[in-house]
């Protein structure tokens, strides 16, 4: 009974749309599995899924940009960062305000900037807060549109970080 629970639940999730199938691969997204398997629908899905799940691939995939995972994948490291900012805003904008902190050294790793280049990144984000947080009614769209304004005209981090601009700017 159970095991015809389990292929009735798969089944259904197969049969769902997903956006993923968009993006060049199947139900089972991007990551080791799409890449042996492909994006054929079918219970080949579920050993793409499998092959995911057990070597960790999608996971880093998304994370790095591997492994059938680049920019039209799942999560784009824009969208990535906008996430990021919309759920950590509060303590973001704190650690801005000190130029320092973890939440806003993870902001700087989602932007690609060197490990060595996080505490300019802190610096600068605590001189220009004023204009990074203009008032009460900034969202972190707003707040990311503004810091990739100055990340271009910073003379290191422009040089030294990956800056792709999200499509807000």
């Amino acid at each position: 009974m159970k095991q015809l629970s389990l292929m009735v639940i798969v089944g259904f999730l197969l049969s769902l749309p997903v956006s993923a199938f968009a993006a060049g691969y199947g139900a089972a997204g991007c990551g080791l599995g799409s890449m042996f398997i492909g994006s054929k629908a079918g219970p080949g899905q579920i050993f793409a899924a499998t092959t995911n799940g057990t070597s960790g691939s999608q996971t880093f995939g998304i994370t790095s940009g591997t492994s059938n995972c680049a920019d039209h994948g799942l999560v784009s490291s824009i969208k990535e960062r906008e996430i990021f900012a919309q759920e950590n805003y509060t303590g973001l904008v704190k650690e801005m305000a000190q130029g320092e902190g973890e939440i806003l050294y993870t902001l700087a790793g989602l932007y690609q900037c060197p490990t060595d280049s996080h505490q300019a990144f802190g610096s600068m984000t605590q001189e220009r807060f004023e204009y990074l947080v203009m008032d009460d009614q900034t969202t972190s769209t707003d707040l990311l549109s503004q810091l990739e304004s100055e990340l271009t005209q910073h003379p290191q981090l422009a040089s030294s970080c990956n800056i792709k601009l999200s499509a807000l700017n």
